[in-house]
């Protein structure tokens, strides 16, 4: 098991947008929390027998507890600002919402049937990781890692513990086809994710939309 806890990786922008969404998910826990959890998942968390457009964006500003929410945004404080910074806000903005869509339309596409809500913005963050191993390939990560019983920590190039990050994702989704997770992990959503983050970061960074 391992767990990164932050990169050697220098950014040019203040990464405004990355700690507004953090901010953003923060804020719609607590919403979640007042209004009713349970309810409130199953009227915005995105639910692949229905498919709305409308829950493909709310539910990626959602989550199912505490320790969802703070891995999620672990990730996103730890790779989204570099990604911003060669971005610029507005297009990290967007790159961001497309890699959460791509990663819904996967899930859905593996599991059309389901009526189990999907919540969670670790798509989108799939996204800004599947980026941020292509971009910076070699930034040293500083990563927590549990070996049996055994706690240390080592420094590792981004595209070691992004991609192997990812082959877990791969081969947990892959496993799991016909199985009925019960509302478990959204495999297929970080591997769409993920791919679309690879896929469109050559495009934003040559889009000019500032």
């Amino acid at each position: 098991m391992f767990f990164p806890y932050k990169d050697d990786n220098p950014r040019v922008l203040y990464p405004f947008i990355t700690y507004s969404i953090i901010l953003i998910n923060i804020l719609t826990l607590s919403v979640q929390h007042y209004i009713g959890q349970s309810s409130f998942i199953h009227n915005y968390g995105f639910i692949p027998n229905k498919f709305e457009i409308k829950t493909i964006f709310s539910s990626m500003f959602m989550h199912g507890g505490i320790v969802h929410i703070t891995s999620n945004m672990w990730f996103l404080y730890i790779f989204g600002d570099n990604i911003e910074s060669i971005l610029g806000h507005v297009k990290f903005f967007v790159f961001y919402l497309m890699c959460g869509i791509f990663a819904a339309i996967t899930q859905f596409l593996f599991d059309p049937s389901s009526s189990i809500p999907m919540v969670g913005a670790s798509g989108a963050i799939a996204g800004v990781l599947g980026a941020y191993m292509i971009r910076f390939p070699k930034a040293q990560v500083h990563v927590l890692a549990i070996i049996f019983i055994f706690i240390t920590t080592i420094v590792v190039p981004a595209q070691i513990v992004l991609g192997f990050w990812f082959l877990i994702q791969l081969s947990s989704g892959l496993s799991s086809i016909g199985i009925d997770t019960n509302g478990g992990v959204a495999w297929f959503a970080h591997i769409g994710g993920f791919i679309a983050g690879v896929g469109l970061l050559k495009y934003f960074q040559n889009f000019n939309m500032e």
